[in-house]
């Protein structure tokens, strides 16, 4: 009798540990507030890279074509807030401007040969070239 009883609460014990262990953990944080001050150190730095940008002759060129001169260009820096300038800083670390990517396309390109080689070597086609 005491064997049976011991049976169906050691099951009952297995099943309820392994529901626990399936749930997931809750955690809870404080969240950070939406606006926040940036410093004025991250300003000059933000206002320092898009200076650098600007400098760029392709970048210099296209803003002389749209009719803006460098005096026009400080005045609206000038004007624009702390988090304008961030994020205009941030976009700019994405762009690649006056940059070509020959040695990426180049690798990328050799990769792709390799792989239709390999694969062709694999299933055992023959690729024949004729004039």
């Amino acid at each position: 009798m005491r064997i049976p009883f011991m049976k169906s609460i050691s099951w009952y014990l297995v099943i309820v540990v392994f529901l626990l262990s399936i749930v997931p953990r809750g955690e809870a944080a404080l969240a950070p507030s939406e606006v926040m001050k940036l410093a004025t150190v991250e300003r000059g730095a933000d206002i320092q890279k898009i200076r650098q940008v600007l400098e760029m002759k392709a970048v210099s060129e296209r803003l002389g074509q749209m009719g803006l001169t460098p005096g026009e260009i400080e005045q609206r820096l000038a004007s624009m807030s702390d988090q304008q300038i961030h994020q205009i800083a941030l976009q700019l670390d994405d762009l690649r401007i006056g940059q070509a990517d020959a040695l990426g396309a180049i690798i990328a390109l050799l990769v792709i040969v390799i792989l239709v080689i390999v694969i062709l070597k694999l299933t055992g086609h023959k690729v024949i070239v004729t004039r």
